[in-house]
C-alpha cells in the first residue's frame, strides 16, 4: 500500500551518532541544541522573531495569548483543520465563529469572514491546509481594515510561499508543526513565529513557566502563568540534523504536486483546486475533488493506493455546539475532497502508477 503519510527519518548511520552525543551529554532538556535549530530555521523561513516548542498546539496556544485573547473574545477561524486549531481557542476561553471555506479549495473564505467581524472579534486564525496558502491578498487587507490580528496556522506548509517568501514572515504570528507525520519531523515538536522582539521575548518566558531563563531562578520573577512547553534537546538535535534535508525533502512534495497539477485536471471525474493567488503550495497533501468520493477510496484501496479526506470537520465537535451555523461552502467541499499520496516517498514510477489507476476510473 502506497501511504498517505510517512515521516521521514535520516538515515541511523546519520542521526543515531548525533543524538548518541546529546543523549549521554548530561544535558537533555532545553539547552544550545534548541538554539542552534532555532537559528536554523531562521535561516530557512527568512524570520529572526521564532522559538521552538514542544509541539505546534503549544504555539497555537501561545500565539493566543500573545494576540490577547481573553474568555468571551472572538476568534474567527475555519472547520477544515484538525482538532488542536480549535480547541486552542477554548483554552483560553476564546468563542470560535466559523466562517465558511471557499468550495474550490477548502480554504477558509475571505467574504464568509469580512461579514462575520463584530466589535467582539479579536483575531482571525487561517489554515493552510495540506500545504495550499490562503488568500492572503485579500485577508491582509481585512486584518489592516479592521485592526485585527491573523494567525496563521501553517502546521501543513511548511515550504509554501507566500509573495516569493515563505510562509512565517506575513503575520504577527505563526505556527508549525513539527509532529510525526508533517514534511518535517521531530518526532514531535514546533515552531512560533512572531514579528516583533517584544512578542519574541514574552513568549520565550511563557514557554518555561513565566521564568527568564538568561537569569537564575533566585533572581527571577515570575510575572504572570507560564507553561512547560519548550523543546528539548533531544528533540532539537533530531531537528539539526533534518535541516540537512529539509529543501530535499520538501522538494519532493512540491515536485509531486505540480506532476498531479499538470496531469489530473484532464481526468474525467477529478476537479482541481484552486490556489490563492500569488502563493505557492507544499502540497503535504495533494488535494483535490472527485465525483463518487467512497467509490474512489475503495478503488484506489484495491490497487494498494490509500487515498482518504484524512480531516474530520471541526464545527462537528460537541465542544462546539454553541458556535454551530449553516456552512453550505463547507457541506459542499467536504463531502467530495480527497487526498492521494504525494509525499517524498512517492516515486516517478509510483506517481505514474497513481494517475493511471485514477484514469481508468472508479
Amino acid at each position: 500500500m502506497i501511504p498517505l503519510v510517512k515521516p521521514y527519518i535520516p538515515d541511523s548511520h546519520v542521526l543515531m551518532p548525533e543524538l548518541e552525543k546529546i543523549l549521554y551529554s548530561g544535558y537533555i532538556a532545553e539547552g544550545q541544541p534548541v538554539y542552534d535549530f532555532e537559528d536554523k530555521f531562521k535561516d530557512y523561513i527568512g524570520n529572526p522573531y521564532l522559538l521552538a516548542l514542544h509541539s505546534g498546539t503549544d504555539a497555537l496556544h501561545l500565539s493566543f495569548i500573545l494576540a490577547g485573547i481573553k474568555p468571551g473574545d472572538e476568534v474567527i477561524s475555519t472547520p477544515m483543520t484538525a482538532e488542536p486549531t480549535n480547541t486552542s481557542i477554548a483554552m483560553v476561553g476564546g468563542k470560535v465563529v466559523w466562517g465558511d471555506v471557499n468550495p474550490n479549495n477548502g480554504l477558509l473564505n475571505p467574504e464568509s469572514v469580512r461579514s462575520l467581524i463584530t466589535e467582539r472579534t479579536k483575531a482571525i486564525v487561517l489554515v493552510h491546509y495540506a500545504g495550499m496558502v490562503c488568500d492572503m491578498d485579500a485577508f491582509n487587507q481585512i486584518s489592516e481594515e479592521y485592526n485585527i490580528p491573523i494567525i496563521e496556522d501553517a502546521a501543513h506548509a511548511l515550504g509554501s510561499k507566500y509573495g516569493g517568501r515563505m510562509v512565517g514572515c506575513n503575520s504577527p504570528y505563526t505556527i508549525f508543526s513539527l509532529q510525526a507525520i508533517k514534511h518535517m519531523t521531530t518526532v514531535d515538536g514546533g515552531f512560533l513565529c512572531v514579528k516583533s522582539e517584544e512578542d519574541l521575548n514574552r513568549a520565550r518566558r511563557l514557554r518555561w513557566f513565566g521564568l527568564d531563563k538568561k537569569r537564575s531562578r533566585l533572581e527571577n520573577d515570575i510575572t504572570e502563568v507560564g507553561y512547560k512547553y519548550s523543546m528539548n534537546n533531544v528533540n532539537a538535535t533530531i531537528g539539526l540534523v533534518q535541516m540537512r534535508y529539509v529543501n530535499e525533502i520538501v522538494g519532493k512534495y512540491i515536485d509531486n504536486g505540480k506532476f498531479y497539477d499538470n496531469v489530473l485536471g484532464r481526468v474525467d471525474g477529478v476537479t482541481m483546486v484552486d490556489y490563492s493567488p500569488n502563493t505557492e503550495a507544499s502540497y503535504w497533501l495533494y488535494t483535490m475533488r472527485v465525483e463518487r468520493r467512497e467509490e474512489f477510496m475503495r478503488m484506489m484501496e484495491s490497487e494498494g493506493i490509500m487515498a482518504s479526506p484524512l480531516h474530520h470537520r471541526s464545527d462537528t465537535h460537541s465542544i462546539f455546539k454553541e458556535s454551530q451555523r449553516e456552512l453550505p461552502n463547507m457541506d459542499k467541499w467536504y463531502d467530495s475532497f480527497v487526498h492521494i499520496p504525494c509525499g517524498w516517498w512517492v516515486s516517478a514510477e509510483e506517481r505514474e502508477r497513481i494517475v493511471e489507476v485514477i484514469k481508468k476510473g472508479w
